[in-house]
């Protein structure tokens, strides 16, 4: 990924904080058939391994946990607020006409090597992690417990755990930062009036582009 240094955040909170807020990531594999990318719901544990490890489940028919080897690199892009940018919205061009569109975008990419784990206990916890994780903030969360047993078991077994342990973390928020001052914020005024709250709100106060 091109990395221009005002744009590279190395910072691991604000790169955990990222893959955690935003846990959808796209699983890139060089499959038998070429390149291949599957979108899944990933469990981030920080504490294990040097730069953590992640988690997630595919279908049992999804060919992905048969094509890749024990130990093979892989690729997990994780995906923040984006969006586009109107040369219009900085008030200096109005004076110079100096500005061109551009797009605005926060992504953590993982690089790792994969583990396949086609185990029910390993799933169960996997999926008890996930589900409380994501019911949290529900009036009233749903729980494993709720289902049949025998449907449950059903379902467990028709997926397959993988655990990725990360070698590296590489970020890149470009949110503006080699803008002026006034023009960062006519561009987050306008963000705001589209109703592009999340993208905004990022601009307000990017990340450091060094580790703390």
């Amino acid at each position: 990924m091109y990395q221009p240094s005002h744009f590279a955040v190395t910072d691991p909170a604000a790169l955990h904080q990222l893959m955690q807020a935003h846990p959808l990531g796209a699983l890139v594999i060089q499959g038998e058939q070429g390149l291949d990318a599957n979108h899944l719901p990933f469990e981030f544990d920080a504490g294990e391994g040097e730069h953590g490890v992640l988690r997630a489940h595919v279908a049992r028919n999804n060919p992905l946990w048969q094509e890749v080897k024990e130990g093979q690199e892989v690729l997990v892009i994780f995906r923040a607020a984006e969006g586009y940018l109107s040369p219009n919205w900085y008030p200096s061009k109005q004076a110079h006409h100096q500005q061109v569109p551009t797009w605005n975008y926060a992504v953590v990419h993982a690089h790792g090597r994969i583990r396949v784990r086609d185990d029910a206990r390993f799933v169960r916890r996997l999926l008890a992690t996930l589900t409380r994780t994501h019911e949290a903030a529900e009036p009233r969360p749903w729980k494993m417990a709720d289902a049949p047993r025998d449907y449950l078991e059903a379902m467990v077994a028709a997926v397959v755990g993988i655990e990725i342990e990360i070698d590296r973390l590489v970020g890149k928020f470009k949110l503006s930062q080699n803008k002026e001052a006034t023009d960062r914020q006519g561009a987050i005024d306008a963000l705001q009036a589209k109703g592009q709250i999340d993208l905004a709100e990022a601009m307000q106060d990017p990340p450091s582009s060094v580790s703390r």
